[in-house]
C-alpha cells in the first residue's frame, strides 16, 4: 500500500472532495511502466482536477497530478529498465489517466522522457510542465527569427509558473526581458529571475483601443489570453512573434487581424500535452542547459500530498508565485 492524493465526486450533490488515502498497486491503471514516484508539481490544470474538475476529470475516483519525475520500478518496454530515471509532462495524464499525486504511477512508455543529464528528479520537477511549456515557446520564438538585437521580449503572467521560467531562461540567454505582473509585490523577485523592466498589469490589461500602437515587443510570451494577448498584438514590432501558453485572462481574443496583416505578427500556439517525442527531447535537452539552477532553486516553494487541496484552491485565484514542487514521499 502506498499514499496518494484521491478525489472523489459525490453523485447526488456534483461536489469533490480530496484527500490523501492509501492504495495498492492493483489499483494502478494500465501501462507498461510503473514508476516510483519522487516528485511531482502544481500547476493551474491539478488546481481544476483537485477541485470541481474543470470537465478535464472523465471519472472518480481520480488521482491528479499532470507531471512526475521519479525512478523506474517495472518495464515492459525494452526502452525502460528498473533504475532509470525518468519525466513525466501531457498526454492527459492527470486528467484522463491518474498521475502524480502518489508514490507509485502506471504509465505508457511513450509518454516518458528519459531524465536529461545535468538535471536530478526535484529540479525536473521545479522545471515540469511549466517549465517544459515555457521552454517550448521560446524554442518557437527563436525559430521565428528571434535574436538578442532585436529588442525586449515580453512576458505576461511572469510571476506565474511558465512565466517565471520563461523569464529566467530568457534573461539567461541574454534577451531583455520586460515581465508583466498585477502584484507589485513580486517585482524583486522577477528581478532576480533576470527581468530588466516591470510592466504594471492594469497598463496593458485593456482592449485593444487602436488596432496598432507603438512597436514595442520583439517577441512575447504570454500566458494571459483575452483582452491582454489582444492589446499586446498591436505592440509587437514588424515580422515579431507571439508565443501563446495559457488563458488566465480568458479564452476569448478581442482582437483585429490588422497587426498580422501590417506587421507581419505571428501568433504562435504553444501545446504542451501532445507534443512529439523529438521535440520533447530537445526542449528537456535546452533546458537541462539553458536554464540556469540557481534561478531555478529561488522559484521553489515545497509542498507535500497534505498541501495539494489548499494549493489547488490558491492556484486557481491566482495566488502560487514560482513553482511548487510536491515532495510525494514527505
Amino acid at each position: 500500500m502506498f499514499n496518494a492524493l484521491v478525489v472523489t465526486k459525490d453523485e447526488d450533490s456534483g461536489k469533490t472532495a480530496a484527500a490523501v488515502q492509501q492504495i495498492g498497486i492493483e489499483d494502478l491503471p494500465q501501462g507498461e511502466v510503473t514508476v516510483a514516484v519522487e516528485y511531482s508539481t502544481v500547476n493551474y490544470k491539478d488546481g481544476l482536477c483537485i477541485g470541481p474538475g474543470g470537465g478535464l476529470v472523465r471519472k472518480y475516483p481520480h488521482v491528479p497530478g499532470i507531471d512526475f519525475a521519479g525512478t523506474v520500478e517495472a518495464s515492459d518496454d525494452d526502452r525502460y529498465s528498473p533504475g532509470d530515471k525518468v519525466v513525466l509532462t501531457g498526454w492527459r495524464v492527470g486528467e484522463a489517466h491518474w498521475g502524480g499525486y502518489a508514490q507509485k504511477a502506471r504509465v505508457r512508455a511513450d509518454w516518458l522522457v528519459p531524465l536529461p543529464a545535468g538535471l536530478d528528479t526535484r529540479q525536473a520537477m521545479a522545471v515540469g510542465t511549466a517549465g517544459f511549456t515555457a521552454m517550448l515557446a521560446v524554442m518557437a520564438l527563436e525559430d521565428q527569427g528571434l535574436e538578442k538585437n532585436h529588442g525586449p521580449v515580453l512576458v505576461t503572467g511572469a510571476a506565474g509558473g511558465v512565466g517565471s521560467v520563461a523569464t529566467a531562461i530568457l534573461a539567461n540567454l541574454g534577451y531583455e526581458v520586460a515581465g508583466v505582473t498585477g502584484r507589485p509585490e513580486t517585482a524583486e523577485y522577477l528581478k532576480d529571475l533576470g527581468a530588466t523592466t516591470i510592466v504594471p498589469r492594469e497598463e496593458i490589461n485593456e482592449t485593444v483601443k487602436r488596432p496598432l500602437e507603438s512597436e514595442s515587443w520583439a517577441g512575447c510570451v504570454d500566458a494571459v489570453g483575452g483582452a491582454m494577448l489582444a492589446r499586446v498584438l498591436g505592440q509587437m514590432k514588424y515580422g515579431a512573434s507571439v508565443a501563446a501558453v495559457g488563458l488566465a485572462g480568458g479564452a476569448g481574443l478581442p482582437a483585429t487581424v490588422i497587426p498580422f496583416l501590417l506587421r507581419g505578427v505571428n501568433l504562435l500556439g504553444i501545446d504542451s500535452v501532445m507534443q512529439p517525442y523529438p521535440n520533447r527531447l530537445r526542449a528537456w535537452e535546452r533546458i537541462a542547459r539553458d536554464l540556469p539552477m540557481d534561478k531555478l532553486e529561488a522559484m521553489i516553494r515545497p509542498a507535500t500530498l497534505a498541501d495539494l487541496p489548499g494549493l489547488g484552491a490558491d492556484i486557481l485565484k491566482g495566488q502560487v508565485q514560482g513553482r511548487v514542487v510536491v515532495d510525494v514521499n514527505a
